[in-house]
């Protein structure tokens, strides 16, 4: 861990030991079997489950909602809270899925490192890359996991050169794979020059002199051997060593390789963790920026989630502190509001199952009971009026209205609907005209999540009717004046989301061109900041 001065305070020192971070990954690259296994390592649970277990076998434990379970895919982020070896580790586990992107964008703005997770035969594809420069515009530092080489793989030269040229960024590696799918031997560990069986564990690695160690043979046969030793000679006079300011920088990422499913390579990678990933950094708000070993407490809500435990039809906001400790029963503010939160049982996280927070520190993210006064963005302090910024809501690509099977369920459904678009599953536009409420998603998929959730949380069975409208943007100007007119002449194309942020409704591209044209002095976004555009309000 990074060294602390002897006067540092105990907020500085609980920050040191925090080590927040995500995992992005295309569909399929293996991201939930990785986050079990490393669970698994973590001391978290006694037994990994199986993505699409069947019957009575036991379900993956960080995807807990039916549409998840049945469908094996991750479609909302679940945050889980570990310790190892005095590392206490926060790991969000985002969607893989594009059609749930604005999640993991949020997502990604309450960590401090990511890990991609690749596929041995498949290397970046397009929601690794999409994801990838998400975090690069935050400057998130990223390890890289090559998963799956106890299969067919593509060549690892191969591969660590489509990394550096694809991404632009320079690549380290830390392991390097002995063997390749069914003679997968294990790894050779680069900067420890220590041979890692696979099938094994962490204690049974061996110490060697280097690739060219006399006993290799003997260990993994002659053949396998012989390539290591070429192999990695190539390896280290060709890829950059790795240095860690370039690591937290952005610009080089350390390299494992493994198999989650057999997990092998989590305990290195977990190590690789503790060892090079960034304690939480200072975050800038709009008035300064807050250091994390300050005592007073900052903190920004970056996911709602409704529905956790459907028996109590709670709502839970995620908080990720950034400076001070939180104690159980503090009152905060909420900066948005100026009104008082009280946090009688924070909450930390494994998956759906939890546990009250007696005391959390910089880096912990810690869910709070929220009643409908907590939104996506939220800034809480104990006092200090600041907001920190960087957390995005995009234009969604689908619009469509909500058809009710059973009009009697018309008020049960607007609830259903409020709540989860507070907790960013759609977005909720309500037409100024009083036609009915218009949802807005990302992509078919979550479509299909929202009716399965209004279905099996909220009891109320419905479907989706297309609109006249193809696409929205929210109205932003300095010239208020402006945008009421903008409002009065275009009644039946325009709304308030569910924030009560004005927004225009256009038919096509060429009708939003249009109106840019026709109202120079006002803003169309496509992204806007969550509670950030000083938009008209009605």
């Amino acid at each position: 861990m990074d060294a602390l001065p002897p006067e540092a305070s105990d907020v500085a020192r609980e920050a040191a030991r925090r080590r927040s971070f995500a995992i992005i990954a295309h569909p399929d690259a293996g991201k939930t079997t990785l986050t079990e296994k490393l669970l698994l390592r973590g001391g978290a649970i006694q037994l990994a489950g199986a993505v699409r277990a069947k019957g009575n076998a036991r379900r993956t434990r960080s995807d807990w909602m039916k549409i998840e379970q049945d469908r094996g895919i991750s479609v909302a982020t679940s945050v889980m809270t570990f310790e190892r070896d005095n590392v206490v580790f926060n790991l969000l586990d985002t969607p893989g899925h594009e059609d749930f992107s604005e999640d993991t964008y949020r997502t990604l703005t309450a960590v401090d490192a990511a890990v991609m997770v690749l596929d041995a035969a498949k290397g970046i594809e397009s929601q690794t890359r999409k994801l990838f420069e998400v975090c690069r515009l935050r400057d998130i530092p990223i390890v890289t996991f090559i998963n799956k080489m106890d299969r067919e793989a593509r060549d690892p030269f191969e591969l660590m050169d489509e990394i550096e040229k694809t991404l632009a960024l320079d690549v380290a590696p830390i392991a390097w794979p002995v063997g390749r799918a069914s003679e997968f031997a294990g790894t050779y560990d680069l900067r420890e020059k220590r041979f890692l069986p696979v099938d094994a564990t962490d204690a049974d690695a061996v110490p060697l002199d280097g690739p060219n160690d006399a006993r290799l043979p003997a260990l993994v046969g002659e053949a396998r051997a012989a390539a290591l030793a070429e192999e990695a000679e190539l390896a280290l006079a060709g890829f950059a060593e790795f240095d860690l300011a370039a690591f937290r920088q952005g610009t080089l990422t350390p390299v494992f390789f493994g198999s989650a499913l057999r997990d092998f390579g989590v305990g290195h990678l977990l190590d690789g963790l503790a060892r090079y990933a960034p304690p939480p950094r200072a975050r800038p708000a709009d008035a300064r920026t807050v250091e994390p070993g300050e005592p007073a407490l900052t903190g920004f809500v970056f996911k709602v989630q409704a529905n956790m435990d459907p028996n109590h039809r709670d709502r839970v906001a995620f908080v990720r502190l950034c400076s001070g400790k939180l104690i159980k029963g503090m009152r905060l503010k909420q900066v948005r509001t100026g009104k008082q939160v009280p946090v009688n049982a924070p909450l930390f996280f494994f998956a759906k199952e939890r546990q009250v927070a007696e005391e959390a520190w910089p880096g912990d993210v810690v869910g709070v009971a929220n009643h409908g006064t907590l939104r996506i963005g939220d800034t809480l302090t104990e006092g200090e009026a600041i907001n920190f910024r960087g957390v995005p809501s995009f234009a969604p690509e689908i619009l469509r209205s909500v058809r009710l099977e059973d009009p009697m369920l018309a008020k049960k459904l607007k609830i259903a609907l409020s709540q989860l678009a507070e907790e960013g599953v759609v977005q909720l536009f309500r037409p100024f005209d009083g036609s009915p409420p218009v949802v807005g998603v990302v992509g078919q998929l979550q479509l299909d999540v929202l009716q399965s959730r209004l279905k099996v949380e909220y009891g109320v069975p419905a479907g989706f009717d297309a609109t006249q409208w193809q696409m929205m943007r929210w109205i932003a100007g300095e010239d208020r004046a402006a945008i009421e007119r903008y409002l009065d002449a275009n009644r039946r194309d325009t709304a308030e989301d569910h924030d009560g942020e004005v927004v225009a409704l256009f038919g096509s591209d060429w009708r939003r061109k249009r109106a840019e044209e026709e109202w120079p002095m006002l803003q169309f976004h496509a992204v806007r900041e969550q509670h950030g555009l000083e938009q008209m309000k009605r």
